[in-house]
């Protein structure tokens, strides 16, 4: 089943869309909008927007070959925030009226006093936008019917593997938002925001061992995206990963070589670098990485990136959540920190320049730095260059959970599926192997990196001071030395 709805609006389009949604219907249009943001910034702010969005979202489960689960909801509100020096004041309303609108106003505007205000933005006006995916309603692409024939297909191809197979459960997940940003300074931008998620876990029964495996995809486009190839991809991977659980054995522990595979694995990346490269650790000092720009926190080769520019991927904005133009931030180049991840608050209090990081979970949310998705670069090994110089270590293909601690960069992740390398090959599959270390520091271990850059499948959501987002992360093959391993044998 492939997708035949490839409706790719202009930026004037979106807005045209958006307004449509959101503002007319309620007897609103800019000069309004603008009328209540001069009421806020009257008061000597530094800065003012309005969050409208309309979001509609749904989520089917399937259990031992029957619908267990669905959800559906629609969501609809603004919000409508002020800034003044460091302060935030913040309020939102799920009526969208001219009423509730001078009311949030009213309620924010009394942040400026005793402030003069910084230097007001020059007015901007609408910008031109780069759309990186299809305005298209997702849950609109195919019927419910063809839903559930999506899980139980899944399904199907995972027990047609191997006869071990004892139970598989399949998730689907849609969204459609529409979002429209109007700014003190004079910018009104919109956009339509698609996003799809398919996940399977299988287990595995053999002799009354039990073991699990997983597998999925998504991005920002239709239902009609998860064809059969890719279902049966999705089946197969899930499946293969529990089987390869039955035969490992404990993994060992202690200080050794680690080799991360492409792709997921740079979730440990995201979460052990990623967050300390965000704006508001930085400004507040509570980031292991705070005050080093220009300094190595690196191996020669490292280059780090935040990129919301990918085209259909997860982690993906045409325009971020305070109506900035996302970008391509090169956050690490060749070792050398050179960059955070800014939204306006952080950067005008840090005196940089916004990246396009602003993101907030929806309008009763307020924006902060957050990454999109964020991937290291390739390097000029071949990936089986790096298994082989390996005599004694693991090699962790895919991550399941793990903690970090932003202010000292310390992580500990578990590996859903990893195996042993002896003498420069890959051999036994291990179980229950954690990686210990510290975030920085890892960074300087890196030893060799692959040219097999891989961004993961599209399943990624990432959580801050309460709010989730959607994102992507990646990364080549990595060799790190000295990396602490803990596990259950010391053989």
């Amino acid at each position: 089943m492939q997708s035949e709805n490839q409706n790719t609006l202009t930026s004037s389009e979106l807005f045209n869309t958006a307004s449509n949604l959101l503002l007319e219907p309620f007897g609103l249009d800019p000069i309004k909008i603008s009328r209540v943001l001069d009421n806020v910034v009257g008061n000597s702010v530094d800065y003012a927007d309005l969050y409208f969005q309309y979001g509609r979202s749904e989520g089917w489960a399937l259990e031992e070959g029957i619908v267990k689960s669905g959800s559906f909801n629609i969501d609809q509100g603004v919000g409508c925030r002020a800034l003044s020096l460091e302060k935030t004041a913040f309020a939102y309303s799920d009526e969208i009226s001219i009423g509730a609108l001078n009311s949030a106003a009213s309620a924010i505007k009394a942040i400026g006093a005793g402030h003069s205000g910084s230097e007001a933005l020059g007015a901007s006006g609408n910008i031109k936008t780069s759309v990186l995916y299809p305005a298209i309603d997702p849950l609109a692409s195919v019927s419910e019917q063809s839903k559930v024939d999506l899980l139980k297909t899944v399904e199907d191809y995972a027990r047609a593997i191997d006869p071990r197979v004892s139970q598989v459960n399949v998730g689907l997940a849609g969204e459609y938002k529409v979002v429209l940003i109007a700014r003190y300074d004079g910018r009104i931008v919109a956009d339509i925001r698609p996003l799809v998620r398919l996940s399977v876990q299988v287990v595995v029964t053999d002799h009354g061992r039990r073991e699990q495996g997983s597998a999925g995809g998504g991005g920002r486009f239709d239902y009609g995206y998860f064809s059969n190839e890719v279902l049966e991809s999705y089946a197969k991977k899930a499946v293969e990963q529990a089987l390869l659980n039955l035969q490992a054995k404990p993994a060992p522990a202690g200080t050794m070589s680690v080799v991360l595979g492409p792709g997921w694995p740079g979730v440990l990346l995201h979460e052990a670098i990623g967050h300390g490269l965000e704006g508001d650790f930085n400004r507040k000092g509570t980031s292991a990485f705070s005050g080093r720009i220009g300094e190595r926190v690196g191996a020669a080769g490292v280059t780090v990136v935040d990129d919301g520019t990918l085209t259909d991927r997860r982690g993906s904005l045409s325009i971020d959540d305070e109506g900035n133009e996302s970008q391509c931030t090169t956050l690490i180049e060749n070792g050398i920190l050179c960059g955070y991840m800014q939204d306006s608050l952080n950067a005008r209090l840090m005196n940089q320049k916004v990246t396009g990081n602003g993101r907030r979970e929806s309008y009763a949310h307020v924006p902060m730095p957050r990454m999109t998705n964020t991937y290291m670069l390739n390097g000029d090994k071949e990936p089986e260059e790096v298994i082989e110089s390996v005599t004694d270590g693991i090699y962790a293909v895919n991550f399941g959970g793990g903690q970090v601690d932003i202010v000292s960069g310390k992580f500990v992740f578990s590996a859903s599926e990893a195996y042993l390398i002896e003498n420069g090959k890959i051999t036994q599959p291990i179980k229950g192997a954690t990686l210990i270390g510290n975030g920085p520091d890892v960074l300087k271990r890196v030893k060799m990196i692959g040219n097999d850059l891989l961004l993961d499948p599209g399943v990624g959501t990432c959580g801050k001071d309460g709010q989730s987002v959607p994102v992507g992360v990646g990364q080549p093959t990595l060799r790190i030395d000295e990396l602490t391993v803990g596990g259950t044998s010391t053989d």
